[in-house]
């Protein structure tokens, strides 16, 4: 009896927490806490980042794709129907602009007045479109990796993704390589729901998606493959028939959205299928000037410096931990479908960077989870405080892609070569002089736009030589008088040969215009020595009158590659643009 009142008297124990405990539960929330706040200022400055130097090369447009596709097409559809006509690229991104445009400048007529007297306003909307949608697919892969392995690892995945620097690149021009990446991102976001829920709304989520990242570039629609593998996986716990039911569900509202985005798909079907057939047929077709390592190859390279080096390796390791932890609906998710992106893309005969953005958010949570998991070991295994450990990982991942995006930047702010060598034109070369210039400028580089002041009624100050169009055959052989047969700008340097400038001569073009972006391709490609002849010949007979280089001073020169000779990701650039060199000839009706 007395034990039992012992017993019940003693004063009940209480669980002494430990000095470090409360402390440890704060300083996790405040960690979490923080995440909002770090997320906020990472939108911010992938936003700022990729504003700045918005206008580089404005009034003219350098970038051929750039200058034909997009931002034409949108101002074609102002009192015209709403059929692209063709369908090299699907005109998702095009009805957009459309609808900013007439949000912005008010009127059908304003925009075109713009257009045609003044294009810069006109491409920096719609730059500054493509950069407010790349932004937007950065919070997205956040929301994406915080479904699937929490806060932390979206954060690292956003970061990496949004400091990239081909996506920052790329959110310099209208083009539809990052506009694409919101939706793409948005299907992932669904494709997360779908793998950790199942809900219906996750499903539609992701459909919707896919089929809008296909719409803008048909290469987007490569989450697909990440649907199927969340469907199939049965990670939400879903009975197989309901599983079936959303997935088509899901396949059903892809294609709604694809056909809602982009219309005469459906509606002019005998042009979509040409438009397609024809855009299979020509990343068949190999460029003069292609790296010869291989499709595979190059886009291996290109993480190495598109997304960065640790972040590529970063994802590689993220990609085994998850198959040895047996974390295998995950795995299924986010592994096979860069492999099979990489291998589709890498086995045509074009390949370009920016075609490998649809699977950078896909390869950024990859590497954010395997850098959560670093910071996880750190601050355990070797007792390191976890925002020492962050800060390490962070500038382990972040340091290259950051440096490069600064700097590109700061050379995108800058005047262009090839506006700096219109204007030495302008003061030294005569209103109405025959020039010949290669291939490298708009058509429209010969005219006074932008508000410059025109020499002439017309606003053309010069008068180019037709560089689309050649008197000899693929073997140098002369055609019949007056035959000429068209040349791509990409064949162009398998047109030249040292003859030219007798012609060039005897029709009184005395001013040649040459640039790297051209010449570059002949010296790193063997099939076209009548080009280095040519530039020899005109080095030899013609006086150099004006040169300009991209390069910092005591800089080696880039080698001719299509990406690196127009991102300016090399740290020798101090300046956008390719070396211009400006040629006078003499003899004959040059000779005045």
């Amino acid at each position: 009896m007395a034990v039992a009142t012992m017993t019940r008297s003693a004063p009940r124990a209480r669980a002494q927490p430990s000095p470090s405990g409360p402390r440890r539960g704060r300083r996790r929330r405040l960690r979490i806490d923080a995440i909002p706040a770090a997320l906020a200022v990472l939108l911010i400055a992938t936003l700022v980042l990729r504003l700045w130097g918005i206008k580089q090369g404005l009034p003219y447009i350098y970038n051929v794709d750039e200058e034909s596709h997009f931002v034409p097409k949108a101002i074609t559809f102002f009192g015209h129907p709403l059929n692209p006509y063709y369908f090299l690229n699907p005109p998702a991104y095009s009805y957009v602009l459309n609808i900013v445009f007439e949000l912005w400048f008010g009127s059908r007529d304003a925009v075109v007045r713009a257009y045609t007297s003044n294009p810069t306003e006109v491409y920096v909307v719609a730059r500054v479109v493509a950069s407010v949608l790349g932004t937007i697919a950065v919070w997205l892969t956040y929301l994406t990796g915080k479904r699937l392995f929490g806060r932390g690892v979206g954060l690292v995945a956003a970061a990496i993704f949004g400091l990239a620097f081909l996506p920052i690149f790329y959110s310099h021009l209208a083009l539809n390589d990052v506009p694409t990446l919101a939706p793409v991102a948005l299907s992932l976001y669904g494709i997360a729901g779908v793998l950790r829920r199942g809900h219906l709304r996750d499903y539609l989520i992701a459909g919707v998606g896919i089929g809008l990242a296909a719409a803008t570039k048909y290469t987007g629609g490569i989450t697909i493959i990440c649907l199927l593998a969340a469907s199939a996986s049965g990670g939400a716990g879903i009975e197989p028939r309901h599983v079936l039911r959303r997935l088509a569900a899901a396949l059903a509202a892809a294609l709604a959205a694809f056909l809602i985005a982009n219309p005469y798909a459906l509606l002019d079907f005998s042009a979509f299928i040409h438009g397609v057939a024809r855009q299979a047929s020509e990343t068949d077709a190999a460029k003069l000037g292609s790296s010869p390592v291989g499709g595979i190859d190059y886009y291996l390279w290109t993480f190495t410096w598109g997304l960065g080096w640790v972040p590529a390796v970063a994802a590689v390791i993220g990609s085994f931990l998850l198959l040895v932890r047996r974390k295998l609906s995950v795995a299924l998710v986010l592994i096979p479908a860069p492999i099979v992106f990489i291998i589709f893309i890498g086995e045509q005969e074009r390949y370009f960077g920016r075609w490998l953005l649809p699977v950078f958010p896909i390869v950024a949570i990859l590497a954010g989870y395997a850098a959560v998991e670093l910071i996880r070991w750190l601050s355990r295994a070797r007792a390191v405080p976890v925002s020492l450990a962050a800060a390490a990982v962070a500038v382990l991942l972040l340091t290259q892609s950051v440096i490069a995006v600064v700097h590109n930047d700061e050379v995108l702010s800058r005047a262009n070569t090839l506006n700096t060598t219109r204007a030495w034109m302008v003061k030294h070369i005569p209103a109405g002089a025959r020039i010949v210039v290669e291939p490298m400028v708009p058509a429209n580089w010969v005219y006074d736009i932008g508000g410059l002041l025109s020499a002439t009624s017309t606003g053309q100050r010069w008068q180019p030589f037709g560089t689309a169009y050649t008197n000899i055959d693929d073997n140098y052989v002369a055609l019949p008088p007056g035959a000429h047969r068209f040349v791509q700008p990409d064949q162009y340097e398998s047109t030249l040969r040292p003859h030219l400038l007798h012609e060039y001569i005897a029709n009184d073009y005395c001013w040649v215009i040459v640039g790297s972006l051209q010449s570059g391709r002949a010296y790193v490609n063997p099939t076209v020595p009548m080009a280095i002849a040519y530039y020899a010949a005109l080095a030899k007979d013609g006086q150099l009158m004006f040169q300009i280089s991209p390069y910092s001073s005591g800089a080696s020169p880039v080698p001719f590659n299509f990406d690196w000779s127009i991102d300016y990701y090399p740290s020798q650039y101090r300046l956008p643009g390719p070396e211009v060199r400006v040629y006078r000839l003499y003899g004959d009706k040059c000779a005045s």
